[in-house]
């Protein structure tokens, strides 16, 4: 389990973008034996091997072949991106004496903890080499930025009704000299900038200090994006390590809703599995079973009247299966039943989850594809503390244990 969790806070440290992360499974899955496949080209697919493809090198698609004909695959979702601040297309400002880089909130990205942090940047560049254009993923991973806070002398009630407008508070300082920002962003991609030209950009800010595990006796884990790359790595490794029929589809832009052509939203979860069952789709799809892995709130020790008293999952307390009558998660008792008979069969703790009845739920991508594709599906997610944080909190145990669920789940 600490080889686990040590491989997973490497992934995430590797992984300051949607764009980095899909690199990075796109390297584990190679050296694994999958196959790349491209979606503009034909498929010859060969029983007994695996395969990958990505979408604008944010969304990510793994697959074992063929599937399943009595029971499908088992499909695990989750998503690669993650609140964060985002660069305005014209970023560089001055004021007050300093350069400063303009930002944009993407998600619901709690805005607080970004003060006083030490801030780094990564992302796509899209540019011109003489004549050709290219496209490059940067990653500055020493800080750059920070946003300073108002000292408490400037701003007596900031411990008590203080809010922070997103236009103007959060914008980060990056120089007291000069600055040439398209240099900057060009100079790391190669050393002689000369022959380069900016095109265009998608750069996000992050936190550079690396996740860790903390606690007494270190059996939690707090790292950035832990909501959502925490469930990526584990259903990568379950999808290495099954000998099931089982795919993987990792999809950008959950936060933001899921609505584009690589969000679960859009057609390339369906696509693949059409190109892969042919007349057989509607088939593979009644068989077939998703679990939509995206992490759950688990009650805060300081604030325990937030949560709903008998479905608050614990740190450390086992995987929580999340329901909502509404229909924001995608839950049913006939797929809870078998996730809970799997887990039981390896002594794997299990919780359940539900929002407070005077609150507002959240969801995930359960839904949107269960709607889309036709296919019964589970909402479960690893218990975690300060979500939509610059940093955030679980438990060493749960995501070892969603892991060996979602190995042998094929079987149930």
């Amino acid at each position: 389990m600490r080889e686990f969790n040590e491989e997973l806070i490497h992934f995430i440290d590797a992984s300051p973008t949607p764009f980095h992360a899909v690199e990075w499974m796109s390297q584990k899955l190679h050296m694994s034996g999958f196959t790349a496949l491209a979606e503009d080209e034909q498929w010859s697919l060969v029983e007994g091997k695996n395969y990958y493809l990505t979408r604008n090198g944010s969304s990510i698609i793994a697959f074992t072949y063929p599937p399943c004909s009595e029971k499908g695959y088992t499909i695990v979702g989750a998503h690669t991106d993650s609140p964060h601040l985002r660069l305005k297309p014209n970023p560089l400002t001055t004021s007050a004496g300093v350069k400063r880089f303009g930002v944009e909130p993407y998600g619901g990205v709690l805005l607080n903890p970004w003060f006083d942090r030490d801030l780094g940047l990564a992302g796509r560049v899209v540019y011109l080499d003489g004549e050709s254009r290219k496209e490059s993923l940067i990653n500055i991973n020493r800080p750059i930025a920070m946003i300073p806070s108002l000292a408490i002398h400037l701003d007596r009630e900031a411990n008590s009704s203080r809010t922070i407008n997103a236009q103007n508070d959060i914008v980060p300082i990056i120089a007291t000299g000069e600055v040439d920002f398209e240099t900057f962003i060009l100079s790391h991609i190669q050393e002689d900038t000369e022959n380069l030209s900016l095109l265009a950009h998608e750069l996000s800010f992050y936190d550079t200090q690396k996740g860790s595990f903390i606690g007494i006796h270190e059996e939690l884990i707090a790292s950035a994006r832990l909501d959502n790359l925490l469930s990526c790595f584990i259903g990568l490794k379950a999808l290495i390590d099954t000998k099931k029929p089982m795919m993987c589809a990792f999809m950008d832009h959950e936060e933001v809703g899921s609505d584009s052509h690589v969000g679960a939203g859009g057609t390339f979860l369906e696509e693949t599995l059409r190109r892969i069952a042919g007349e057989r789709y509607e088939s593979l799809m009644r068989h077939s079973l998703m679990v939509s892995c995206d992490n759950a709130h688990a009650q805060h020790p300081n604030f325990p009247g937030k949560h709903e008293s008998e479905h608050a999952p614990l740190l450390n307390g086992g995987i929580a299966i999340k329901i909502n009558s509404n229909q924001r998660y995608a839950t049913s008792a006939r797929t809870q039943g078998r996730f809970v008979q799997c887990a039981k069969s390896l002594n794997i703790p299990t919780q359940v989850f539900i929002t407070r009845s005077d609150m507002g739920c959240g969801s995930t991508i359960g839904p949107i594809t269960s709607t889309r594709l036709g296919v019964e599906t589970i909402d479960v997610g690893i218990p975690q503390l300060a979500m939509h944080s610059i940093r955030e909190v679980c438990g060493t145990k749960d995501a070892y244990g969603l892991y060996q669920i979602l190995v042998q789940l094929g079987d149930f």
